[in-house]
């Protein structure tokens, strides 16, 4: 329907109503509702012993209902004389009490406080266009002026932003209570019908004004109040409550496997996102069972950012597995608490419902499916803010491999893992000093509470910080990376410290400085993240392209090793690691400047532009003439691995060969459970064969 917006943010354009209105037709009241839609708000605002002023009345039959049903204290007022002769002909007979008059709405002869309501159905929203707002507001000051003390004014409207902003801060400012109900579609309607929600407006005068604005949103004509304390949420709610009809009505009329519709669910006491619901319809010419028409899907806590759950393409693989044709992705949110599966399902049944593929029959079973059958597990251990980074959490959570994992994630973006740490029970983490610990599985019932678990060094849980740390063996097939031998790291990027610490632990004679911009950040990774500090691992606070320039500055010190793997905080580019300033091309010659003749510059490269990346990739090879490239499967990251290829004959393609060589020689040094002295002899080959298989 091309009366419907694209996004919710539409809502609020002058354009998009303009054109609505134009475009609305004849029918236009039909799209506020009947009596039949509204008498139950009606009814519980306004009784049948009130005397009431119905402004603007048209030619609607909701006055002529409302008088059928015991309603006889009406006073129908419209500025149209046409309108007002029809009316009174069409009820004179039938209705002899229900009197239609001629008036002007915004000056009208009634005395003060002489009505105890004034009903207004369409009228504010095709007055709010005129004059700039001032006809309207002109409107609303007469209303309060004729209702008594405890009179409502009661406002069937389709809420354009501005008319409901317009409205209610006219009588916040007086002092007077507000609530606004959405009213909940009816189920079974064609798959014609009109998308957007019907809202009644109910501003409630008071004797004092009230020095508090009393801002309530109700869904349904009966839902529980919701308490706002400002305006712009009472705004934003009606954008999402408008928004959510247009997904309802766009996913019941056709289906998209292209498409990721998606809505969140909030607590109705706190308002805080609950559940967030992503629609994955399967593609075209799929053979679906015909019994499989619907299910909803659980993502575990703590998986919700897999790449199989948070991905257009991994969603579109987790549907085409459970083969339905409409498949809802349910994600569970931090901070909020969860009894089993069986109350998410009681929960969400009546929501989910909505959300059917078109032509779906009433009596069809819709199956709830999750990983194992449980809910996850999640704990929350810290939580601060950062001056640069903003709140971040850590947490504690269950893979659907059975491991525990500590996570931080920074809630300005949280559905990006910033680091992560495999936990163990405490005295079972991988360590040099310890010698024969088998590796114990945590089990999720009881799941160890939080004291007796620790981080394991010994394993890296990022797949590019793995390549990474692979990459270390293009030093080796230059130099042997035996004891005595020292190896020099500069890394600019803390996060969790996983990353520096495993190259501290476990290279041989490895030396290494980070770099760190947020302070907050480092005393994350001490506390929570097992980070450890010493003369082998050193943390320089401070930005990362100032710490470059100073070091080539300084002169004399080189590293074998320079390492990359910082965010973006910037989420306008399309780069989301490293910033755009550390692969400019004059800040590629310091780094290379700042290399040894046999070293290696390793890059986490984030970026989804392809344009960027191909610019970023001819200015990383115009000042590295050697250059491989490891892509991370399923994600953005690729890692590259850049050397200054000072020797012509050593080129990519006999590198690679010397790679191999290399990585059989650790092969030999391999310990299975990672303890005892041989920890300080080996990179781990399953790392090397990473790259290699490149």
């Amino acid at each position: 329907m091309s009366l419907l917006p694209r996004t919710a943010e539409e809502f609020s354009s002058a354009e998009y109503w303009e054109r609505f209105f134009k475009k609305r037709g004849e029918k236009a009241f039909e799209w506020y509702g009947d009596y039949n839609k509204l008498c139950g708000v009606l009814h519980k605002y306004i009784k049948v012993q009130h005397k009431v002023l119905v402004v603007g009345c048209g030619n609607s039959e909701l006055s002529e209902q409302l008088y059928d049903v015991g309603y006889k204290h009406l006073t129908n007022i419209d500025i149209s004389e046409t309108v007002v002769t029809h009316m009174n002909q069409r009820n004179t007979e039938r209705r002899p009490g229900l009197t239609f008059q001629q008036v002007d709405a915004t000056q009208t002869p009634y005395e003060d406080a002489s009505y105890q309501a004034a009903l207004d159905k369409g009228t504010l929203d095709a007055m709010a266009s005129e004059e700039e707002g001032a006809l309207a507001r002109n409107m609303l000051t007469e209303v309060g002026r004729v209702l008594s003390v405890g009179g409502r004014y009661v406002c069937v409207t389709l809420a354009q932003e501005s008319v409901i902003k317009l409205a209610v801060e006219h009588f916040v400012q007086l002092g007077w209570a507000v609530r606004l109900h959405c009213l909940q579609e009816e189920s079974g309607k064609e798959e014609d019908s009109f998308a957007l929600p019907v809202f009644v407006l109910v501003c409630t005068k008071f004797r004092q004004p009230m020095p508090t604005p009393i801002l309530e949103m109700c869904l349904g004509e009966d839902g529980a109040p919701t308490r706002l304390t400002q305006v712009t949420e009472l705004l934003s709610a009606v954008r999402e409550h408008q928004a959510y009809s247009v997904l309802k009505k766009r996913l019941r009329t056709g289906t998209d496997a292209s498409s990721n519709l998606s809505l969140t669910l909030c607590h109705t006491k706190t308002g805080l996102p609950r559940y967030t619901l992503t629609v994955q319809d399967c593609p075209p010419g799929a053979k679906v069972p015909r019994s499989n028409q619907f299910a909803i899907f659980i993502v575990p806590q703590g998986s919700e950012t897999a790449w199989l759950y948070s991905s257009s393409e991994g969603r579109r693989q987790l549907a085409a597995s459970a083969n339905f044709r409409r498949l809802v992705i349910v994600a569970m949110h931090r901070n909020q608490e969860y009894t089993d599966m069986q109350a998410v399902q009681s929960e969400l049944s009546p929501m989910v419902m909505d959300l059917a593929p078109p032509g779906m029959p009433a009596n069809q079973q819709v199956p709830f499916l999750s990983v194992g059958g449980d809910l996850g597990w999640r704990e929350e251990v810290s939580r601060g803010v950062s001056e640069l980074s903003g709140e971040y959490c850590v947490e504690n959570v269950k893979g659907e491999d059975g491991e525990l994992y500590r996570r931080l994630v920074f809630l300005s973006n949280a559905a990006l893992v910033q680091s992560e740490s495999r936990l163990v029970p405490s005295g079972t983490a991988s360590s040099h000093k310890k010698k024969n610990k088998k590796k114990v599985k945590p089990t999720a019932a009881p799941t160890p509470p939080s004291t007796s678990l620790s981080v394991d060094s010994g394993f890296l849980c990022c797949a590019h910080h793995e390549v990474m740390v692979a990459g270390l063996t293009m030093l080796r097939a230059r130099t042997p990376l035996n004891k005595g031998v020292p190896v020099s790291v500069l890394l600019v990027g803390l996060g969790g410290g996983g990353l520096p610490q495993f190259l501290r632990d476990f290279v041989p004679d490895v030396t290494v400085e980070v770099v760190e911009l947020d302070p907050v950040v480092m005393e994350v990774a001490k506390e929570w993240f097992g980070f450890r500090p010493d003369d082998r691992l050193t943390v320089t606070l401070g930005d990362g392209l100032e710490r470059i320039c100073a070091l080539e500055k300084e002169g004399g010190r080189l590293f074998d090793v320079i390492m990359f793997d910082v965010d973006n905080k910037d989420s306008t580019v399309g780069m989301s690691c490293p910033p755009a300033a550390f692969v400019e091309t004059s800040t590629l010659q310091k780094v290379c400047s700042l290399l040894t003749t046999r070293g290696v510059f390793i890059l986490n490269l984030v970026c989804r532009d392809s344009v960027l990346r191909k610019s970023v990739l001819e200015r990383v090879s115009s000042v590295f003439p050697t250059i491989l490239s490891r892509k991370i499967e399923g994600e953005v990251n690729e890692v590259l691995l850049c050397s200054r290829g000072e020797d012509e004959t050593q080129d990519a393609a006999r590198i690679l060969p010397s790679l191999n060589q290399a990585a059989k020689s650790l092969q030999s040094a391999l310990c299975s459970n990672r303890t005892g002295a041989n920890m300080k002899n080996i990179l781990s080959l399953r790392l090397n064969v990473v790259l290699l298989q490149t």
